[in-house]
Protein backbone atom coordinates (compact mmCIF):
# COMPACT_ATOMS: atom_id res chain seq x y z
CA UNK A 1 0.00 0.00 0.00
CA UNK A 2 1.22 3.48 -0.81
CA UNK A 3 1.49 5.75 2.22
CA UNK A 4 0.74 9.24 0.93
CA UNK A 5 -1.99 9.59 3.57
CA UNK A 6 -0.60 7.23 6.18
CA UNK A 7 -1.72 8.25 9.66
CA UNK A 8 -4.30 10.72 8.35
CA UNK A 9 -7.99 10.77 9.29
CA UNK A 10 -10.47 11.69 6.56
CA UNK A 11 -14.20 12.41 6.53
CA UNK A 12 -16.08 12.05 3.25
CA UNK A 13 -19.72 13.12 3.06
CA UNK A 14 -22.17 11.79 0.51
CA UNK A 15 -20.09 8.63 0.44
CA UNK A 16 -22.77 6.03 -0.29
CA UNK A 17 -22.45 6.23 -4.06
CA UNK A 18 -20.86 7.91 -7.04
CA UNK A 19 -18.05 10.39 -6.47
CA UNK A 20 -18.15 10.18 -2.67
CA UNK A 21 -17.87 6.40 -2.68
CA UNK A 22 -14.91 6.57 -5.05
CA UNK A 23 -13.16 9.24 -2.97
CA UNK A 24 -13.60 7.25 0.25
CA UNK A 25 -11.99 4.13 -1.20
CA UNK A 26 -9.22 6.11 -2.94
CA UNK A 27 -8.17 7.94 0.22
CA UNK A 28 -8.28 4.67 2.15
CA UNK A 29 -6.08 3.01 -0.46
CA UNK A 30 -3.43 5.62 0.32
CA UNK A 31 -3.44 4.91 4.04
CA UNK A 32 -6.08 7.25 5.47
CA UNK A 33 -8.55 6.09 8.10
CA UNK A 34 -11.83 7.13 6.50
CA UNK A 35 -15.21 7.95 7.98
CA UNK A 36 -17.78 7.46 5.22
CA UNK A 37 -20.85 9.61 5.81
CA UNK A 38 -24.30 9.59 4.29
CA UNK A 39 -27.91 10.22 5.27
CA UNK A 40 -28.68 6.55 5.96
CA UNK A 41 -26.23 4.18 7.62
CA UNK A 42 -27.38 1.08 5.72
CA UNK A 43 -26.53 2.76 2.40
CA UNK A 44 -22.81 2.76 3.26
CA UNK A 45 -22.20 -1.00 3.31
CA UNK A 46 -20.82 -1.08 -0.24
CA UNK A 47 -18.56 1.88 0.50
CA UNK A 48 -17.12 0.15 3.57
CA UNK A 49 -16.56 -2.99 1.51
CA UNK A 50 -14.68 -0.90 -1.05
CA UNK A 51 -12.51 0.61 1.67
CA UNK A 52 -11.69 -2.84 3.01
CA UNK A 53 -10.95 -4.13 -0.51
CA UNK A 54 -8.52 -1.24 -0.88
CA UNK A 55 -6.76 -2.45 2.26
CA UNK A 56 -7.86 0.55 4.29
CA UNK A 57 -9.55 1.26 7.58
CA UNK A 58 -13.03 2.74 7.59
CA UNK A 59 -16.08 3.47 9.68
CA UNK A 60 -19.56 4.56 8.63
CA UNK A 61 -21.73 7.22 10.18
CA UNK A 62 -25.20 8.54 9.34
CA UNK A 63 -25.57 12.30 9.31
CA UNK A 64 -27.98 14.87 7.94
CA UNK A 65 -25.54 17.58 6.88
CA UNK A 66 -28.33 20.17 6.82
CA UNK A 67 -28.63 19.84 10.60
CA UNK A 68 -25.77 21.56 12.42
CA UNK A 69 -26.32 19.52 15.59
CA UNK A 70 -26.01 16.29 13.59
CA UNK A 71 -22.79 17.58 12.03
CA UNK A 72 -21.31 18.53 15.40
CA UNK A 73 -22.11 15.04 16.72
CA UNK A 74 -20.55 13.45 13.64
CA UNK A 75 -17.24 15.19 14.22
CA UNK A 76 -17.30 14.35 17.92
CA UNK A 77 -17.85 10.68 17.03
CA UNK A 78 -15.01 10.70 14.51
CA UNK A 79 -12.62 12.32 16.98
CA UNK A 80 -13.43 9.59 19.49
CA UNK A 81 -13.27 6.68 17.05
CA UNK A 82 -10.39 7.69 14.76
CA UNK A 83 -8.88 10.91 16.04
CA UNK A 84 -9.10 14.50 14.90
CA UNK A 85 -9.75 14.80 11.15
CA UNK A 86 -6.92 15.92 8.88
CA UNK A 87 -8.98 15.78 5.68
CA UNK A 88 -12.57 16.72 4.97
CA UNK A 89 -14.24 16.14 1.62
CA UNK A 90 -17.59 17.90 1.33
CA UNK A 91 -19.20 15.83 -1.38
CA UNK A 92 -22.81 15.55 -0.14
CA UNK A 93 -25.04 17.26 -2.66
CA UNK A 94 -28.28 17.03 -4.59
CA UNK A 95 -29.35 18.40 -7.95
CA UNK A 96 -33.12 18.39 -7.65
CA UNK A 97 -35.80 18.26 -4.98
CA UNK A 98 -39.59 17.97 -4.74
CA UNK A 99 -41.43 21.15 -5.71
CA UNK A 100 -38.45 22.64 -7.53
CA UNK A 101 -40.15 22.63 -10.95
CA UNK A 102 -37.25 20.78 -12.56
CA UNK A 103 -39.49 18.22 -14.24
CA UNK A 104 -41.45 20.98 -15.99
CA UNK A 105 -38.20 22.69 -16.94
CA UNK A 106 -36.89 19.58 -18.68
CA UNK A 107 -40.23 19.01 -20.40
CA UNK A 108 -40.29 22.54 -21.77
CA UNK A 109 -36.68 22.31 -22.82
CA UNK A 110 -37.42 19.15 -24.81
CA UNK A 111 -40.45 20.77 -26.47
CA UNK A 112 -38.45 23.84 -27.40
CA UNK A 113 -35.61 21.75 -28.84
CA UNK A 114 -38.13 19.76 -30.88
CA UNK A 115 -39.55 22.95 -32.35
CA UNK A 116 -36.08 24.17 -33.26
CA UNK A 117 -35.22 20.79 -34.81
CA UNK A 118 -38.30 21.09 -37.03
CA UNK A 119 -37.15 24.51 -38.17
CA UNK A 120 -40.01 26.25 -36.37
CA UNK A 121 -39.84 29.54 -34.53
CA UNK A 122 -40.02 28.33 -30.91
CA UNK A 123 -43.12 29.21 -28.94
CA UNK A 124 -42.12 27.25 -25.83
CA UNK A 125 -39.66 28.73 -23.34
CA UNK A 126 -37.58 26.60 -20.98
CA UNK A 127 -38.60 28.49 -17.86
CA UNK A 128 -37.60 27.05 -14.50
CA UNK A 129 -37.78 29.67 -11.77
CA UNK A 130 -41.52 30.47 -12.11
CA UNK A 131 -42.38 26.94 -10.94
CA UNK A 132 -39.78 26.67 -8.19
CA UNK A 133 -41.38 26.65 -4.76
CA UNK A 134 -39.61 27.86 -1.62
CA UNK A 135 -39.13 24.35 -0.25
CA UNK A 136 -37.70 23.12 -3.56
CA UNK A 137 -35.15 25.93 -3.58
CA UNK A 138 -34.24 25.52 0.09
CA UNK A 139 -33.83 21.75 -0.10
CA UNK A 140 -31.03 22.01 -2.65
CA UNK A 141 -29.38 25.06 -1.07
CA UNK A 142 -29.49 23.49 2.40
CA UNK A 143 -27.62 20.36 1.31
CA UNK A 144 -25.17 21.89 -1.16
CA UNK A 145 -24.27 25.10 0.66
CA UNK A 146 -25.37 24.95 4.29
CA UNK A 147 -24.20 21.35 4.67
CA UNK A 148 -20.80 22.30 3.30
CA UNK A 149 -20.58 25.25 5.67
CA UNK A 150 -21.56 23.24 8.75
CA UNK A 151 -18.96 20.57 7.98
CA UNK A 152 -16.25 23.15 7.22
CA UNK A 153 -16.94 24.88 10.52
CA UNK A 154 -16.63 21.68 12.57
CA UNK A 155 -13.52 20.59 10.68
CA UNK A 156 -11.82 23.92 11.34
CA UNK A 157 -12.78 23.76 15.02
CA UNK A 158 -11.22 20.29 15.28
CA UNK A 159 -8.07 21.29 13.39
CA UNK A 160 -7.60 24.38 15.56
CA UNK A 161 -7.93 22.32 18.76
CA UNK A 162 -5.49 19.73 17.44
CA UNK A 163 -3.12 22.32 15.95
CA UNK A 164 -2.97 20.24 12.79
CA UNK A 165 -2.27 21.08 9.18
CA UNK A 166 -5.45 20.09 7.38
CA UNK A 167 -6.97 19.91 3.94
CA UNK A 168 -10.61 20.71 3.20
CA UNK A 169 -11.93 19.81 -0.24
CA UNK A 170 -15.30 21.10 -1.40
CA UNK A 171 -16.99 19.43 -4.36
CA UNK A 172 -18.65 22.09 -6.48
CA UNK A 173 -19.60 21.69 -10.15
CA UNK A 174 -18.82 23.10 -13.58
CA UNK A 175 -22.41 24.36 -13.42
CA UNK A 176 -21.19 26.91 -10.88
CA UNK A 177 -19.32 28.75 -13.60
CA UNK A 178 -21.19 27.75 -16.77
CA UNK A 179 -24.71 28.43 -15.47
CA UNK A 180 -25.97 25.24 -17.11
CA UNK A 181 -28.45 23.42 -14.89
CA UNK A 182 -31.13 24.19 -12.37
CA UNK A 183 -30.93 27.69 -10.93
CA UNK A 184 -30.84 26.38 -7.35
CA UNK A 185 -28.07 23.93 -8.19
CA UNK A 186 -25.95 26.49 -10.05
CA UNK A 187 -26.43 29.10 -7.34
CA UNK A 188 -25.56 26.76 -4.47
CA UNK A 189 -22.50 25.33 -6.20
CA UNK A 190 -21.27 28.83 -7.10
CA UNK A 191 -21.67 29.82 -3.46
CA UNK A 192 -19.48 26.87 -2.48
CA UNK A 193 -16.67 28.40 -4.55
CA UNK A 194 -17.05 31.70 -2.71
CA UNK A 195 -17.00 29.88 0.61
CA UNK A 196 -13.88 28.01 -0.47
CA UNK A 197 -11.96 31.16 -1.36
CA UNK A 198 -12.98 33.10 1.75
CA UNK A 199 -12.26 30.24 4.15
CA UNK A 200 -8.92 29.53 2.45
CA UNK A 201 -7.80 33.10 3.11
CA UNK A 202 -8.99 32.92 6.72
CA UNK A 203 -7.32 29.69 7.78
CA UNK A 204 -4.13 29.81 5.68
CA UNK A 205 -2.11 31.24 8.62
CA UNK A 206 -3.01 28.04 10.51
CA UNK A 207 -1.64 25.91 7.63
CA UNK A 208 -5.14 24.65 6.81
CA UNK A 209 -5.73 24.46 3.08
CA UNK A 210 -9.16 24.77 1.43
CA UNK A 211 -9.73 23.94 -2.24
CA UNK A 212 -12.58 23.01 -4.54
CA UNK A 213 -13.15 20.59 -7.38
CA UNK A 214 -15.59 21.31 -10.19
CA UNK A 215 -16.52 18.03 -11.89
CA UNK A 216 -18.14 18.17 -15.27
CA UNK A 217 -20.77 15.63 -16.34
CA UNK A 218 -19.87 12.48 -14.42
CA UNK A 219 -21.22 8.94 -14.45
CA UNK A 220 -23.10 9.12 -11.13
CA UNK A 221 -26.69 8.44 -9.99
CA UNK A 222 -27.44 12.18 -10.09
CA UNK A 223 -27.30 11.90 -13.89
CA UNK A 224 -30.44 9.75 -13.71
CA UNK A 225 -32.45 12.92 -13.08
CA UNK A 226 -31.40 14.35 -16.44
CA UNK A 227 -33.22 13.51 -19.65
CA UNK A 228 -31.53 11.34 -22.30
CA UNK A 229 -31.71 14.22 -24.74
CA UNK A 230 -29.86 16.48 -22.34
CA UNK A 231 -27.23 13.80 -21.66
CA UNK A 232 -26.61 13.34 -25.37
CA UNK A 233 -26.24 17.08 -25.81
CA UNK A 234 -23.75 17.14 -22.91
CA UNK A 235 -21.57 14.42 -24.41
CA UNK A 236 -21.62 16.09 -27.82
CA UNK A 237 -20.29 19.29 -26.24
CA UNK A 238 -17.48 17.67 -24.22
CA UNK A 239 -14.09 18.13 -25.92
CA UNK A 240 -12.84 14.73 -24.73
CA UNK A 241 -16.02 13.13 -26.09
CA UNK A 242 -17.25 11.33 -22.97
CA UNK A 243 -18.54 11.90 -19.48
CA UNK A 244 -16.22 11.55 -16.52
CA UNK A 245 -15.88 8.65 -14.13
CA UNK A 246 -16.05 8.97 -10.32
CA UNK A 247 -12.52 7.65 -9.84
CA UNK A 248 -11.16 10.52 -11.95
CA UNK A 249 -12.63 12.96 -9.43
CA UNK A 250 -11.33 10.77 -6.59
CA UNK A 251 -7.79 11.02 -7.98
CA UNK A 252 -8.12 14.81 -8.01
CA UNK A 253 -9.31 14.75 -4.40
CA UNK A 254 -6.36 12.55 -3.45
CA UNK A 255 -3.98 15.12 -4.90
CA UNK A 256 -5.58 17.94 -2.90
CA UNK A 257 -5.62 15.82 0.27
CA UNK A 258 -1.94 14.92 0.01
CA UNK A 259 1.21 16.96 0.56
CA UNK A 260 1.75 16.90 -3.19
CA UNK A 261 -0.63 19.88 -3.35
CA UNK A 262 1.03 21.75 -0.47
CA UNK A 263 1.10 25.02 -2.47
CA UNK A 264 -2.61 24.86 -3.36
CA UNK A 265 -5.19 26.77 -1.35
CA UNK A 266 -8.24 28.74 -2.42
CA UNK A 267 -8.02 27.05 -5.81
CA UNK A 268 -10.64 25.40 -8.02
CA UNK A 269 -9.59 22.39 -10.08
CA UNK A 270 -11.79 21.90 -13.15
CA UNK A 271 -11.93 18.12 -13.51
CA UNK A 272 -14.41 18.38 -16.36
CA UNK A 273 -12.88 16.90 -19.54
CA UNK A 274 -12.65 20.37 -21.09
CA UNK A 275 -16.31 21.37 -20.73
CA UNK A 276 -15.21 24.65 -19.13
CA UNK A 277 -11.77 26.20 -19.50
CA UNK A 278 -10.71 28.52 -16.69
Amino acid sequence: MSARLNGKVAIVTGAAQGIGKAIASRLASEGAAVCAVDLHLDSLSATLAGIEDAGGKGIARACNVTNSDDVAQLFADVCEALGSPDILVNNAGIGTAPNDGFDLYQQRQAERNAQLARGEAPTVFADHIPDMQDDGWLSVVNVNLNGTFYCCREAVRCMIRQGSRGSIINISSTSAVSGEGGVHYCASKAAVLGLTRSLAMEVAPRSIRVNAICPGPTNTPIMANISDEWKQAMVAAIPLGRIGEPMEIANTALFLASDESSSFTGQTLMANLGTYLS
